[in-house]
């Protein structure tokens, strides 16, 4: 799905990416745990398009992404990458449904087909009752939840999913750990998600470290 060869990134002198060498594959669950400013963002930004290294190789779905112009990769992005923020960014104008829906919006799909979609992802995850409320009236937990399933309203191949439990309490960060994974397993979407934790139990067919720029699988 998506392959990286020798990446290198850096900013200023500090080279935050060492010849990163990584393959993305259809249906994996991908932890790369490290410590804050280890390049964890930096990684998931050149996975997700949204950033270009200065050295190596990157492909994205087969093709190298040097020969994509900026139309291609946004279609890329919209179409077959969902992205988890660790603030949310949810709109505050906007409910839970509409937030949801915009990914779809964006996409060109009508608002019929658009309710009926959201409404079934918010049935299949037991949020329905979330529909027409505003951010700021949610908790941490079911903004983020929120955000998750906004990702996948566009049916992506691929979540990168930055530190999403980074701001909720334990209980929160099992439900949207579950519902991840329920992601992972029922819908077979591959995710890649990063951690400060450097511990935590996570359910991962491949666990990394990003340490000094170099990215060692555990």
């Amino acid at each position: 799905m998506i392959e990286l060869y020798n990446v290198r990134k850096s900013y200023g002198n500090i080279e935050v990416l060492k010849d990163v060498n990584l393959k993305v594959r259809e249906g994996e669950f991908i932890s790369v745990r490290g410590k804050s400013g280890a390049g964890k963002t930096t990684l998931l930004k050149i996975l997700g398009l949204l950033d270009d290294p200065d050295g190596g190789e990157v492909r994205v779905f087969g093709k190298d992404v040097k020969g994509l112009n900026d139309d291609e990769r946004s279609s890329i992005r919209l179409h077959y990458i969902g992205f988890i923020f660790q603030f949310f960014n949810l709109i505050p104008s906007l409910t839970v449904m509409e937030n949801i829906e915009l990914p779809l919006a964006l996409a060109g799909i009508g608002k019929q087909e658009r309710r009926l979609r959201v409404q079934e992802l918010l049935k299949y995850f037991n949020l329905t009752g979330l529909a027409h409320r505003l951010p700021d009236t949610l908790s941490g937990g079911e903004r983020q939840r929120v955000a998750a399933i906004r990702a996948i309203v566009n049916n992506p191949k691929i979540i990168l999913a930055d530190e999403p439990t980074s701001s909720l309490d334990n209980e929160n960060s099992q439900l949207l750990m579950e519902l991840l994974t329920k992601i992972n397993r029922e819908k077979r979407v591959t995710v890649v998600l990063t951690t400060t934790d450097l511990y935590e139990k996570l359910p991962a067919t491949r666990d990394y470290l990003l340490m000094e720029g170099r990215l060692i699988e555990h």
